[in-house]
C-alpha cells in the first residue's frame, strides 16, 4: 500500500478524487499522520463509497471533517498532543518558515533581475534593511513556534526581540550613511536564498526540538500547572480566563485529594489536548488564525501600501502587485470576520 493509496485505488468519480486528496493533505499537514495511515484510510473509505454507490461526500462527510475524525481515531493522543494547530513539531516549523523566507527572497531576487537587470547595488542602507527583516522574521517565527510549546514567557521575550530589532534598524539606519558599497550579480542573491533554504531544509528537526522542549515537570506540580496553562493558551488557543479555569480546577483537585499531577492527570500535553478538543477548538483556532491574518494586514498597509498612495507609480509592477495583494487582504479578512461575528449557522468552525 501507498501512502497515499493512489497507486491501488481508482475512483469512479473525479469529485471522490479529489474528496481523496484533501483528505489525504490534511491527514498529513494539519494531524502529522505516519506514514502508510492515508493510504490505508483511503482504500476503507474507497471500499465504503463503492459498496454506497453515492458521492465520497455524501457518504463520509467533508473531507476536513472525515480527516479529523480519522486522526482523533487512528492516531494516539501522544502524538496528536505534542504537534501544533498545523500538525507540525516545533522543528518542523522552523524548517518551514525558514525555508518559505528563502522561497520569497529567491522570488523576489529573480524578478529584480528581470526588472532591473544584471547587476543589484548593495549599500549600506540596504545591509541595515536586509538584517532587520530577517531578524525580524526569525524572532517572530521562534515566538510563534514557543507560543506552539506552552511556553508563552519565552514567546514575549522573543516578540520583544522582534519590536526591539524593528527599533535597532531604525536607529543604525539613521546613523549609517547611505551611498554604493558594491554591485553583484543577481544570479548570485538567488543562489544565496537558494543556499538559505537548503541549510533551513538540512538542518536536523531534532535538534530544533531539543532546543524548545521545556524542562521535564512530572515532579513539580507548580510547574506541570503553570506548563498546562501555557499549553491551552499558546497551542490550543484557548482564551486566558479559562485557561486560568482549568488550570484552577486541577488545582482545587489536588489540594483536596493530595495526589501529584502527573499521577492524577497524567501526561500535561495530553491532558491540556483532551481538555482542548471538541467543537469549540476548531472555531478557537479559526479565531486566531484571523487576529494574526489582521495584523498582518495592518503592518502591509503601514509599510507599504501608505507609500503607494503617497507617491503612485502605475507603471511600475511592484505597484500594481500591492494593490492587488491590499485589495485580496482586505477582502480575506472582512470575510472572515463578517463570518465570525454573524450570529446562528453562517459562523463557521473553520476558516
Amino acid at each position: 500500500m501507498t501512502r497515499t493509496g493512489k497507486a491501488d485505488v481508482s475512483w469512479a468519480r473525479e469529485a471522490d478524487e479529489e474528496w481523496a486528496a484533501v483528505v489525504e493533505l490534511r491527514l498529513v499537514l494539519d494531524h502529522d499522520a505516519p506514514a502508510g495511515l492515508a493510504g490505508t484510510v483511503l482504500a476503507e473509505a474507497h471500499e465504503v463509497v463503492t459498496e454506497a454507490g453515492l458521492p465520497a461526500e455524501e457518504v463520509l462527510g467533508a473531507p476536513e471533517a472525515y480527516a479529523r475524525a480519522v486522526a482523533r481515531e487512528r492516531i494516539s493522543e501522544e502524538q496528536r498532543a505534542r504537534v501544533d494547530a498545523h500538525g507540525l513539531l516545533p522543528g518542523e516549523r522552523v524548517t518551514a518558515s525558514l525555508a518559505v523566507l528563502g522561497g520569497v527572497g529567491l522570488v523576489l531576487s529573480v524578478v529584480r533581475w528581470f526588472e532591473n537587470g544584471l547587476w543589484a547595488t548593495v549599500s549600506r542602507e540596504g545591509i541595515t534593511f536586509f538584517l532587520t527583516v530577517v531578524g525580524v522574521i526569525v524572532l517572530g517565527t521562534l515566538a510563534f513556534v514557543a507560543r506552539a510549546t506552552g511556553r508563552m514567557r519565552a514567546t514575549w521575550g522573543l516578540l520583544a526581540g522582534a519590536v526591539a530589532a524593528v527599533g535597532a534598524g531604525a536607529a543604525v539606519a539613521t546613523l549609517v550613511p547611505d551611498g554604493r558599497l558594491f554591485d553583484v550579480p543577481q544570479p548570485v542573491l538567488a543562489l544565496g536564498c537558494v543556499a538559505w533554504m537548503w541549510g533551513a531544509v538540512a538542518f536536523p528537526d531534532a535538534v530544533l526540538d531539543r532546543w524548545f522542549a521545556p524542562a521535564p515537570v512530572a515532579g513539580d506540580d507548580a510547574r506541570w500547572l503553570g506548563r498546562l496553562g501555557g499549553l491551552l493558551r499558546g497551542r490550543h488557543a484557548m482564551r486566558a480566563a479559562e485557561a486560568r479555569g482549568h488550570v484552577r480546577e486541577a488545582r482545587q483537585h489536588l489540594a483536596a485529594s493530595g495526589e501529584r499531577a502527573a499521577d492524577a492527570f497524567g501526561d500535561v500535553e495530553v491532558y491540556a489536548l483532551r481538555l482542548a478538543e471538541g467543537p469549540a477548538r476548531e472555531g478557537r483556532l479559526a479565531r486566531r488564525k484571523l487576529y494574526g491574518a489582521t495584523a498582518l494586514g495592518v503592518l502591509f498597509a503601514a509599510t507599504v501600501l501608505v507609500d503607494d498612495v503617497r507617491d503612485p507609480d502605475p507603471t511600475s509592477f511592484w505597484f500594481w502587485l500591492h494593490c492587488a495583494a491590499g485589495v485580496y487582504w482586505a477582502g480575506y479578512v472582512l470575510r472572515g470576520w463578517w463570518r465570525l461575528l454573524a450570529p446562528g449557522p453562517r459562523r463557521p468552525e473553520t476558516d
